[in-house]
């Protein structure tokens, strides 16, 4: 009986023990009295103004209102680093400022003789701060330590400033069809990441939201001109790129910093087009050349060649694998073709110089001398026995050199034979064109000779009709020439053509 009565005391004891520890428990914490808070330390103050009996941090400052919590925020940029184009990104230094108002921390009642509350990243954990992300970032972090450049400082009325330091790499895509006269717009993009625009607004500062520090510079771009404006994204779950979006979706605020920058082009002025432009004028060289001087020729072709795909080669390492054709590229081709095109010529020339038979032409112009070299040989030979076969009478006459005697004139075998100009005579039966020459006097006309030429009576032989022939030698010496003069006008037009694209459209 009596182990009986102490086992049920020893319960009842135990049962009220319990029962008294639970009441403790669910009893409300004593909230630290912020009466007389000027005689506080700023950390003794905000520990009893930020306590967990009066100040959750994890609830908006408007959470019993329902009211629209508004942060407005400004920046001031340090240091704009353009990356290099085919990165497509750029990194940026700059001070983050945001600033919203949270009645909780109003302590104008409780402290009217202290100014203002600042702490560093011990009192960002103590209150509630927007959480903000940039959309276009690929890398950021805090300039320095956490506690360094981190500010926090309180209104007596409640207002928080919340300043931080930050470098990030964002993202740019750049379009680079007018490389390098390109112009790119890059931006720094601000969301929202858990509120949407119902419950948290992004505003920028009204007055100067963006300032540049004035030892700002840049090296290779220029900055044109750099604006803000604010706006809101679409987020729902489809969309998964907001942290909100599981839990509530809508259009979510979003602020945007944009700035212009223009490419300076001196460097490749220096570095790249002059240069080409000297590589492709040291092509037409060969054009004084002559045209059997095969060494010289293949050599400074292929040099200038090989010379400026090197030159073109080191540029198109800095830039990205696009596939639209670029305005470098556009002039890199055009050279690429000049040079070509000159060692065609040589080919073309060559190739005529090195044939053994004279070339027989109504004109000597480009048409018929064009027309006639490039010609098959059984083309040729076909033209050349139809006119044998149609005119047995023909006479043939050929013009020497001056300096040669007239025993080699006259010898078929001289040096001097088939090397120069030489004319046919054909009778006029054959209704071909004629080549003729007047003197002074006959192109003013005399009287006698237009009382001779106007009779219908006259007894002289009917006009002979002539054709003329030209060595390989004389034709290939004619398109060297004409090469000469040719070649730099093409250029030039391409010039204007392509400038005329490059800074007009």
């Amino acid at each position: 009986m009596i182990k009986k009565i102490t086992i049920y005391a020893l319960l009842t004891v135990f049962i009220e023990n319990s029962q008294g520890q639970k009441s403790q428990q669910i009893a409300p914490l004593e909230c630290p009295s912020l009466d007389s808070g000027d005689s506080f330390t700023q950390s003794e103050f905000l520990s009893r103004l930020a306590n967990e009996c009066r100040y959750d941090r994890l609830l908006l400052p408007t959470y019993q209102t329902g009211d629209v919590v508004y942060v407005h925020a400004s920046a001031y940029v340090y240091f704009i680093q353009p990356a290099e184009a085919h990165d497509l990104n750029f990194k940026l230094h700059f001070l983050l400022q945001l600033r919203w108002t949270d009645p909780r921390l109003a302590y104008t009642l409780y402290s009217p003789k202290r100014s203002k509350i600042i702490g560093e990243n011990d009192l960002k954990q103590r209150i509630w701060v927007p959480h903000l992300y940039m959309s276009n970032e690929q890398s950021s972090s805090l300039m320095g330590t956490d506690s360094k450049d981190v500010l926090i400082s309180i209104a007596p009325d409640g207002e928080v400033l919340f300043s931080r330091r930050m470098q990030a790499v964002l993202y740019c895509w750049m379009n680079l069809q007018k490389f390098p006269f390109d112009d790119q717009t890059c931006s720094m993009n601000l969301e929202s990441w858990k509120y949407n625009a119902s419950i948290l607004r992004l505003m920028w500062e009204k007055d100067n939201p963006v300032r540049l520090s004035s030892e700002l510079h840049l090296t290779e771009y220029s900055l044109m001109d750099f604006w803000t404006n604010e706006s809101v994204v679409r987020g729902d779950i489809a969309n998964m790129r907001l942290g909100g979006v599981i839990f509530l979706a809508g259009n979510y605020s979003a602020l945007k910093f944009t700035f212009k920058l223009g490419r300076e082009v001196g460097y490749y002025l220096m570095d790249y087009f002059i240069p080409s432009m000297m590589i492709v004028a040291m092509s037409w060289v060969t054009f004084w050349l002559q045209a059997d001087a095969s060494a010289p020729r293949i050599t400074l072709g292929t040099s200038t060649m090989l010379s400026f795909i090197t030159l073109a080669s080191s540029q198109a390492k800095t830039l990205p694998k696009v596939s639209y054709i670029k305005a470098s590229e556009v002039w890199f081709l055009g050279c690429t073709g000049f040079i070509f095109s000159a060692l065609v010529e040589f080919a073309f020339v060559n190739t005529i110089w090195r044939r053994k038979k004279a070339v027989n032409l109504k004109k000597v112009n480009s048409k018929y001398i064009l027309k006639s070299t490039l010609t098959p040989r059984l083309a040729r030979k076909e033209l050349q026995k139809e006119i044998q076969e149609s005119s047995p009478q023909l006479s043939k006459s050929r013009s020497c050199s001056s300096l040669q005697q007239e025993g080699s004139c006259n010898d078929p075998a001289g040096p001097g034979y088939n090397n120069y100009l030489t004319v046919h005579s054909f009778p006029s039966a054959l209704n071909l064109p004629t080549i003729t020459t007047q003197s002074f006097d006959g192109l003013m006309g005399s009287p006698s000779s237009k009382s001779h030429n106007g009779s219908e009576d006259s007894d002289e032989p009917p006009k002979r009709h002539t054709w003329t022939t030209m060595t390989p030698q004389e034709i290939a010496t004619w398109i060297d020439k004409r090469s000469r003069i040719l070649f730099p006008l093409m250029f030039i037009f391409f010039n204007v053509i392509y400038w005329t694209f490059v800074y007009c459209l």
